[in-house]
């Protein structure tokens, strides 16, 4: 029969032999959450489930928002534009003028519509009429038009000198002062032939030569004489 001896210990002092110890197991973190749940009151355990809850609740709707928001794109300026590249004018016919009967007429009225397209809103003044001898001016003096909209206004033109007006011309047009929040701009807008037209109707009727009187024919009967 063989027998077995007595067990030795590891670090025995009689084999000379030892194990170097690497590391040592502390309390894992479940562990500890265990113990301290377990420590806690029914009602400490509620008030923690909830605003736990109420926490990811947060973070599930803050979280995408802020996200999104970072990845939205930075506007774009969109520069204010010149005024006159927003500004149009459309000629609509002539108004007319009352004139004493048998007088030369020296001013007439003529309506237009003013368009802006778009940017903030345009004030206007109509400061010439083309041509020297010519004076202009809106009724009212200055105007505003908004974006998108369409005003309607008259324009009286008076002559002042007949010597160097031309009684007829292509393409009159008008000098107008245009200013919005960008600039003040100086500008010319022209027109077609209806507006030439009437225009050159009135410059013709106030400027055109009048006809000499045409001397009268003399008047009376011739005698007869008879003869016996």
């Amino acid at each position: 029969m063989t027998g077995i001896g007595p067990v030795e210990p590891v670090d025995s002092s009689d084999s000379g032999a030892s194990y170097d110890v690497i590391g040592t197991d502390g309390p894992r973190l479940t562990d500890r959450w265990s113990a301290w749940w377990r420590r806690m009151s029914p009602r400490a355990r509620g008030i923690t489930l909830g605003g736990t809850a109420i926490a990811l609740l947060a973070a599930a709707v803050l979280v995408p928002r802020t996200l999104s928001t970072d990845r939205r794109p930075a506007p774009e300026h969109t520069p204010v534009p010149w005024p006159a590249n927003v500004t149009a004018w459309r000629y609509l016919g002539p108004a007319g003028l009352p004139e004493p009967p048998g007088s030369r007429p020296t001013s007439g009225r003529f309506r237009f519509a003013v368009d802006v397209h778009g940017g903030p809103p345009v004030t206007l003044q109509v400061t010439g009429a083309a041509f020297p001898g010519l004076s202009a001016h809106a009724l009212p003096a200055a105007f505003t038009v908004r974006p998108g909209t369409t005003r309607r206004i008259t324009v009286e033109i008076s002559v002042s000198d007949c010597s160097g007006l031309p009684l007829n011309a292509d393409l009159p047009f008008l000098d107008v002062t245009l200013r919005n929040a960008r600039a003040i701009q100086h500008h010319s807008f022209i027109f077609g032939r209806a507006y030439s037209r009437d225009l050159f109707r009135l410059l013709r009727g106030a400027c055109a030569p009048t006809p000499a009187p045409q001397p009268g024919r003399p008047s009376g009967s011739a005698g007869s004489q008879n003869a016996d």
